[in-house]
């Protein structure tokens, strides 16, 4: 998945938009009436939905685990269990107990204006999810639990790329909830295109940078507001101070994890020159105890189709034909089939801005690596470039991790570890400039979801509108000037 240059944006001429019928608009308009005709749904039956959900998940946990498979070719069983199954449940153990208490209406803090103030959580209406391929159960599922939290309705547009995860997920969903509340729809791109040009009351999607702004422009004609989670390319930074097998293990969970194929999968490395060899070598001994074998192994996932596995394979042969220095880290010197559609964990090193590899976010288990003389060019690097997704630091020094962490900007990051801030529901998960918009997970996702609409409740005694009126006494603007300038 690349992170292309920003694209010109103009909306169409007239006669270039299309006027045929939406397919998918009833649908939504079903769900609109039975929002009108039941009301909001209230925290018992949230509850009741998310319980529900926890149910079926539980119930058909082996068959997303075997469809997730069958959509890869091969996954590690473990991994989507872990990751898609067990990830969404302990999710809806956190949300369905605290819903009482967020969706209850908020003061604003004392003397912060008139009192009377209330902050009022309501849903926004029919939110439509997008999910994406990687994680095709859990990306679906975990804005479906902030949704639902928020008390909306949601329509689901699983990806084309795992279809039967897709008929999977549809058949789940089918057989707990009414259309009228939770309805899910299938089919390739034009199928999506037309599910994101609908005038949803809120629209999340999950993918690669490009086609999120061709989301955001389909939502931009119905003013939907939208969440965008996208992706771009993550850094690692290690310090000259931190152990590098113990930075080696940490990275290689999050570029082995679904053979580097997830969204906040560490991108690159930027490591001390003098450092470089000896964190190649920390790299090979990591990747060697952790997978053995290559070819048969049940714990190494294959990469989605054909076209991203040529695509991973083009990128290596373009550093290489660039001048970089391959490292194919194979411990058994095995033959992997092209059609198992496994890669090595390869090390690039000697990388140049030119190559693919740098330019693009890689989406497997590709590893560069580019050396610096010094912190400052790292970060450097690192901020003349569109903001990641994630950002992975590893210091010994905790007061300069700090400063990093305080100096940088990123969706989100690490200190000495690598993408378990995505485990922890209890901190929004979200991106920032080409990474993405708005944030989700636990009470992140139930406000993402969620219209926060101010109430001011006037006191029968007072109100401004006795003072505030004409005609204004001549010495009303000198009193006004001294308002000013107390509080400039």
């Amino acid at each position: 998945m690349s992170t292309p240059q920003p694209t010109a944006i103009r909306p169409p001429p007239l006669t270039e938009v299309q006027t045929r019928a939406n397919p998918y608009q009833p649908i939504l308009d079903r769900q609109r009436r039975a929002l009108r005709e039941q009301g909001f749904p209230d925290v018992t039956r949230r509850v009741a939905a998310l319980e529900a959900l926890a149910r079926s998940i539980g119930a058909h946990a082996d068959e997303l685990v075997r469809a997730v498979q069958a959509d890869f070719g091969h996954r590690s069983p473990h991994e989507t269990i872990a990751s898609e199954v067990l990830g969404a449940l302990a999710e809806i153990r956190l949300t369905k107990g605290k819903i009482k208490g967020w969706a209850k209406p908020k003061r604003p803090p004392l003397l912060s204006g008139l009192p009377g103030g209330r902050i009022y959580y309501q849903p926004k209406g029919v939110v439509g999810i997008m999910g994406a391929w990687n994680y095709p159960v859990m990306l679906v599922l975990s804005p479906l639990i902030g949704a639902l939290a928020a008390g909306n309705h949601v329509m689901i547009k699983p990806p084309d790329m795992t279809p039967r995860t897709a008929e999977v997920l549809k058949r789940m969903l089918g057989e707990i909830f009414d259309a009228s509340y939770v309805t899910v729809v299938t089919g390739d791109v034009q199928a999506a295109i037309d599910f994101s040009a609908l005038p949803f009351d809120h629209l999340m999607y999950t993918g690669n940078t490009e086609i999120g702004r061709r989301v955001m422009m389909a939502a931009a004609r119905n003013l939907t507001p939208v969440t965008l989670e996208l992706g771009g390319k993550s850094p690692t930074v290690i310090t000259d101070d931190y152990p590098l097998d113990k930075a080696a293990n940490r990275i290689l969970l999050g570029k082995g994890v679904n053979a580097g194929q997830t969204c906040i999968a560490p991108d690159y490395v930027l490591i001390s020159r003098h450092r470089q060899q000896a964190f190649l070598e920390a790299w090979t001994r990591a990747v060697s105890q952790r997978y053995p074998t290559l070819a048969d192994n049940p714990d190494v996932t294959w990469i989605i189709n054909d076209r991203h596995y040529n695509r991973l394979q083009a990128m290596i042969e373009d550093a290489r034909a660039k001048g970089a220095q391959v490292h194919e880290i194979n411990p058994a010197g095995e033959a992997i089939p092209e059609s198992k559609r496994v890669i090595a964990p390869t090390v690039i090193t000697g990388v140049t801005d030119d190559m693919r590899v740098m330019q693009e976010e890689i989406f497997g288990p590709i590893l560069p690596i580019r050396a610096v003389d010094s912190l400052n060019e790292a970060l450097d690097y690192i901020m003349d470039r569109p903001r990641p997704l994630a950002l992975y630091y590893f210091d010994e020094d905790r007061g300069r991790a700090e400063r990093v962490m305080a100096e940088t900007i990123s969706g989100g990051a690490c200190v000495n570890d690598t993408v378990v801030h995505l485990a922890n529901f209890n901190m929004p998960f979200g991106g920032t400039g080409d990474s993405g918009a708005g944030a989700y997970h636990g009470f992140w996702g139930f406000t993402e979801f969620s219209h926060k609409k101010s109430v001011q409740f006037q006191s029968k005694r007072f109100s401004p509108a006795q003072f505030i009126r004409g005609p204004y006494p001549v010495k009303a603007y000198g009193y006004l000037q001294r308002a000013v300038r107390f509080l400039s």
